[in-house]
C-alpha cells in the first residue's frame, strides 16, 4: 500500500466510524432512520402486546390445546421470534408479541382463528358441492356437516404445515405471478395426492373454506405427490399474504375467540437496557485498552475495528428488523468475543513472525495469511450452527441464531478487512518501527499438557458426575432436577389491579423481596398493563394457601380488594413441541459441525474431539446450574448456545495449529512434544481471547439487573470451561485416539515406525 493510499484509508475509517456514530446515536429523517433507539426489543427488554382467546365450545384435550399453541407460535414468529404463546386454564391461550404498542393492528393482521377446510368440486354422485352465486361469488352448495358426512371435504387445516406467499416468474408471458406456496403433513400429503389425481382426471377444482366462505377456488392443473402445492391466481402480493395468512391461522386444532387484549410493560425493568448498555461500553473500553497495551499499534488498530463492529451490528439490527433480547444480547457478545478472538489470533502469528527475525511487512503478510484458514474454519463452523438453529429452531433460538450470525459475518468482516486495511495503512504512512508492532519474546518452553491429560480427564468427569449426583439428590428431595422457571414449567398469573399505577422499580423495591417470601419463589415475573393500574405477577404454581397468603398481604399493604385479583393457572412458554425442535436443532448443527471439520481436517479424529469437548462444556454448565440452583428458563437456551459456538470456535485453532506443524514435523518427533507445542504456541491466544470475552460478560454481571446477573453467571462459568477444554482437553483427546483407537494404532512418533529401545 501506498502513503497516499493509507492516508485515504484512514481517513476513510474515521469518517466510517463518525458515520456509524451519526447513524446510531440520531438517525437520519424524521423518523431517525438507524438509530439505535429504534431497535425492536424484546418482551424482556420492552413490553409488548399481549392477546387473550378463549376456545370456542366445549374444553379441548391437552393434545388440542398443544398442539394450537404451537402452530400459533409458529404463526406469530412472522412479527418477532421472541413472541410468546401459552396456556392460562383450561381453556385460553395468551400471545405476547413484543415491540408492538397497537393491540387492534396486531388482531387484525393475525385474523380471527377458525376452521380451515379443502373441498371438493363434486360429490360421489356427481352433485356440485359449491358454485357462483347472483353476484358471482362462489358459496356453499350444502351445510359442512353434510360435506363431512359425504366425505366431500379432502383436507382440513390439521393437514397444513406452512403457508407463506411468494412469486415466480410465468415462462409464457415473463411476468411475476404472486402466489401462496403450501407445505401438507405426512397424513395431508397423502389425502393431497389422492384428491389432486381425481380433480385433474375430472378436470374440476377444489375450494378452500375458511370461517364461514369459500376464500379461492384454485383448478387443479397435476397430481401432486410431494406435499408441496401452489396457489395460483390474479393476485396481488398483498392478497397472497393475506391468503397464506389466513391458512396458517385456519390450521388450528381449535375454534378461538379473542376475549382480551392488553399493552404490557418490560418483564426485566426499565433499569434493564440503560444498564446493559452502559456494561457494554465499560466492558469495550476495557477490551480496547487490554488490545492496546498488549498488541501496542494492531492492538489499536483492532480497537477501532471493533468500534466500526459495534456501529455496524446495532446499524444492521436495524436493517434487518432483528428483535433484541436478553439470549441476543448473549449472541452479540459471543460475537465481540469472535471478533477479538480473530485478531488476537492474526496478532500472535505477527509476534510470531517478528520474533522468528522476519521485517514488520513480511511478518504483517504471514501473520494474516497464516491466521486467515484457523479464523475462516472457527467462525464458518460456529456460522453452520447459527443457520440450523435458524432453521429447524423455533422462538428463542431462533431469534439466538439470527443475532449470532449477523454478530459472525460482521466479525469476519472487521478483522480481515477493516482491520487488516486499517495495519497496513499505519504502515503506509511511516509508522514502521518494530517495536510498535509487538513486544518480542522468546518463543515459551512446550508446556506438557498430555502428561497430565489422566488428571485433567478425571477433573472433566468428576464435575460432570457430581452434576448427576446432584440432579437426583434435588429430584429425590421434591426440589426438581433443574431449578426450571415459568418458561419451562409453568406457573400461576396473578392479576392485580390497584388504586394507582406502579412502575417495575417501586414494585421491585417494595412488592418483590415481601412476595418473594410469601409465595416462596425467588424468581418472580413482573408486568405492567399500559394506561391502567393493572400488574400481572407470575410466580411458580400457588397452592390455595399461597394464593390466599398473596391475597392478604395485598389487602394489608396496599388496600387491594380481593374482587380485583384474578388468578389463572398457566403453561409453560417453552412447549414441548419447542423443546424438541430446540435439540433436534442442536443435533443436526452438531452433526454438520463434525461433519465440516471432517472434511476440512481430512481426519474425524479432529471433528470427534471438537464435538466430544463441546458436550464436556456443556455438561459442566449444566452441572453448574444444578449446584447452584440457578433458573433454568428461555436464557438457559442461549447460554447453552453461547457456550457451543464459543467452545468449538477456541477448539479449531488449535487443530489448524497441529495440521500446519504435523505437514511440517521434523522426522522422528515424537507426537506428543508436537502437541504440546501447539497448545502452547496457542496458549497465549486462547488465555487473551477467553479474557476479553470474560470480562465483557462480567462487567454485564456486575452491573446488570437481577435477571441478566443470572444470566451473566453461568455464563462466565462456560467461558472459563471453553478455555480449560481447548488447551487441556481436545488435543489430549486427538492424541488419544490418534495413537490408541483404529483399525491400526498409529505410532506416538511421527515419520517413522520404529520404536525406541
Amino acid at each position: 500500500m501506498k502513503k497516499s493510499k493509507g492516508i485515504i484509508s484512514l481517513i476513510l475509517t474515521a469518517a466510517l466510524i463518525v458515520l456509524l456514530g451519526f447513524t446510531t446515536v440520531v438517525g437520519f429523517g424524521k423518523g431517525q432512520t438507524g438509530a439505535a433507539k429504534n431497535i425492536k426489543l424484546g418482551l424482556d427488554l420492552e413490553g409488548g402486546v399481549s392477546i387473550t382467546y378463549q376456545v370456542k365450545g366445549d374444553t379441548p384435550s391437552k393434545e388440542d390445546m398443544s398442539d394450537t399453541i404451537y402452530k400459533l407460535q409458529k404463526r406469530v414468529e412472522q412479527y418477532s421470534t421472541e413472541a410468546t404463546v401459552y396456556q392460562e386454564g383450561d381453556n385460553r391461550i395468551s400471545i405476547e408479541i413484543p415491540g408492538v404498542t397497537d393491540a387492534n393492528e396486531i388482531l387484525s393482521e393475525l385474523g380471527q382463528p377458525g376452521s380451515l377446510y379443502f373441498i371438493k368440486e363434486k360429490d360421489s354422485d356427481g352433485n356440485p358441492n359449491y358454485g357462483l352465486d347472483t353476484s358471482g361469488h362462489y358459496v356453499l352448495a350444502k351445510s359442512m356437516d353434510e360435506l363431512k358426512e359425504e366425505e366431500s371435504v379432502v383436507l382440513t387445516g390439521t393437514d397444513i404445515k406452512s403457508a407463506k406467499s411468494g412469486s415466480y416468474q410465468d415462462s409464457t408471458t415473463g411476468a411475476n405471478e404472486n402466489v401462496v406456496q403450501l407445505s401438507m403433513t405426512k397424513e395431508g400429503t397423502e389425502k393431497f395426492a389422492e384428491a389432486t389425481k381425481a380433480a385433474k382426471e375430472a378436470k374440476e377444482t377444489i375450494a378452500i373454506y375458511y370461517d364461514g366462505e369459500l376464500i379461492s377456488v384454485p383448478s387443479v392443473k397435476a397430481e401432486i405427490t410431494d406435499g408441496q402445492a401452489i396457489i395460483e391466481g390474479n393476485m396481488s402480493y398483498e392478497e397472497a399474504e393475506q391468503l397464506a395468512s389466513t391458512i396458517r391461522i385456519g390450521g388450528l386444532s381449535v375454534e378461538l375467540e379473542e376475549i382480551r387484549s392488553n399493552v404490557v410493560g418490560a418483564q426485566l425493568g426499565e433499569e434493564a437496557i440503560s444498564t446493559s448498555l452502559m456494561a457494554g461500553a465499560v466492558g469495550l473500553v476495557i477490551v480496547f485498552v487490554f488490545m492496546c497495551v498488549v498488541y501496542l499499534l494492531p492492538g489499536l488498530a483492532s480497537s477501532l475495528a471493533l468500534v466500526i463492529y459495534t456501529g455496524l451490528i446495532l446499524v444492521l439490527l436495524n436493517a434487518f428488523d432483528i428483535t433484541l433480547t436478553l439470549p441476543g444480547i448473549a449472541g452479540i457478545i459471543l460475537g465481540i468475543g469472535m471478533a477479538v478472538d480473530a485478531n488476537v489470533i492474526i496478532f500472535a502469528r505477527v509476534k510470531e513472525e517478528l520474533t522468528a527475525g522476519k521485517s514488520v511487512k513480511s511478518a504483517l503478510n504471514a501473520g494474516f495469511h497464516k491466521a486467515m484458514s484457523a479464523i475462516l474454519d472457527g467462525n464458518i463452523t460456529t456460522l453452520i450452527a447459527a443457520a440450523v438453529l435458524w432453521l429447524k429452531g423455533s422462538g428463542t433460538v431462533k431469534g439466538f441464531a439470527q443475532t449470532l450470525a449477523l454478530g459472525i459475518v460482521v466479525s469476519m468482516f472487521t478483522a480481515l478487512v477493516i482491520t487488516r486495511m486499517i495495519v497496513y495503512a499505519f504502515y503506509a504512512v511511516g509508522i514502521r518501527n518494530t517495536k510498535l508492532y509487538g513486544r518480542i519474546k522468546e518463543e515459551r518452553a512446550p508446556i506438557d499438557f498430555l502428561g497430565k491429560r489422566k488428571i485433567f480427564f478425571a477433573v472433566s468427569v468428576a464435575v460432570i458426575l457430581v452434576g448427576f449426583v446432584f440432579m437426583g439428590v434435588n429430584a429425590g428431595t421434591g426440589k426438581g432436577a433443574l431449578n426450571y422457571s415459568l418458561e419451562f414449567k409453568g406457573g400461576t398469573s396473578t392479576n392485580v389491579t390497584f388504586d394507582k399505577a406502579y412502575t417495575l422499580k417501586e414494585i421491585d423495591e417494595t412488592m418483590i423481596p415481601d412476595l418473594e417470601k410469601v409465595t416462596d419463589d425467588p424468581n418472580i415475573q413482573v408486568q405492567t398493563v399500559a394506561n391502567s393500574n393493572q400488574v400481572i405477577f407470575k410466580t411458580q404454581t400457588l397452592d390455595l394457601e399461597k394464593r390466599e397468603a398473596f391475597a392478604k398481604y395485598m389487602a394489608d399493604e396496599f388496600g387491594v380488594e380481593e374482587k380485583d385479583i384474578t388468578t389463572e393457572n398457566i403453561s409453560s412458554t417453552v412447549s414441548s413441541e419447542m423443546r424438541v425442535d430446540a435439540i433436534i436443532a442442536v443435533a443436526i448443527a452438531t452433526v454438520f459441525m463434525l461433519l465440516y471439520i471432517w472434511l476440512r481436517f481430512k481426519d474425524i479424529r479432529f471433528a470427534t474431539s471438537a464435538v466430544v469437548a463441546l458436550i464436556h462444556d456443556v455438561l459442566v454448565v449444566l452441572a453448574f446450574y444444578v449446584i447452584a440452583r440457578i433458573s433454568v428458563g428461555n436464557t438457559f437456551i442461549a447460554c447453552m448456545l453461547t457456550i457451543v459456538g464459543y467452545s468449538i470456535n477456541a477448539t479449531i485453532v488449535i487443530f489448524d495449529r497441529i495440521r500446519e506443524e504435523m505437514k511440517t514435523k521434523k522426522r522422528g518427533e515424537e507426537l506428543d512434544v508436537l502437541v504440546n507445542r501447539c497448545i502452547t504456541r496457542t496458549l497465549t491466544r486462547s488465555i487473551y481471547t477467553s479474557l476479553t470475552t470474560f470480562v465483557m460478560v462480567a462487567v454485564l454481571f456486575i452491573m446488570g439487573v437481577s435477571s441478566i446477573k443470572e444470566f451473566a453467571l453461568p455464563l462466565m462459568v462456560g467461558i472459563i470451561c471453553g478455555a480449560y477444554s481447548s488447551v487441556c482437553i481436545t488435543g489430549a483427546l486427538w492424541y488419544v485416539m490418534k495413537t490408541k483407537i483404529g483399525k491400526k494404532s498409529e505410532s506416538a512418533k511421527v515419520g517413522t515406525s520404529k520404536k525406541k529401545k
